[in-house]
């Protein structure tokens, strides 16, 4: 199979599992889409990280394969390779085998019970994914 960008290459990249702070600063740059660093530590909270410390977390994320960047002269603009969507996909797969042995049943068994969801809507929920097939 050719792979014809890297965008394409990534798709085929064993996805590896974010660390909490690798996963907010991704949320930012998925929201963005694109930016140069200072643009993301502009969107988290006070106390603001120093420059280096989400510097260095952009460049881990490059080499996990969730982002790519473009050259500027110095400015490097940064983008995500790893769709939100894909990455979610990975992560909810990695809970429901690691706290549901695998059982997605079990999952949403938890879920309804914890969350207290009544009968209609789960009737709705039914309905819904009724649909979607």
């Amino acid at each position: 199979m050719a792979i014809k960008s890297p965008i394409e290459y990534f798709k085929h990249w064993p996805m590896k599992e974010l660390t909490k702070v690798e996963e907010e600063v991704m949320q930012i740059i998925w929201k963005l889409e694109k930016g140069i660093v200072r643009d993301f530590i502009n969107e988290l909270k006070d106390p603001k990280p120093p420059y280096s410390t989400i510097s260095s977390v952009v460049r881990i994320l490059e080499k996990k394969g969730f982002v790519d960047h473009k050259t500027y002269g110095k400015t490097h603009e940064y983008f995500p390779i790893i769709s939100k969507d894909n990455y979610k996909k990975f992560a909810m797969n990695g809970i429901v085998d690691k706290y549901f042995a695998g059982s997605a049943t079990s999952m949403m068994s938890f879920f309804a019970k914890e969350n207290k969801l009544s009968a209609s809507d789960l009737q709705a929920l039914v309905d819904s994914l009724k649909e979607e097939k």
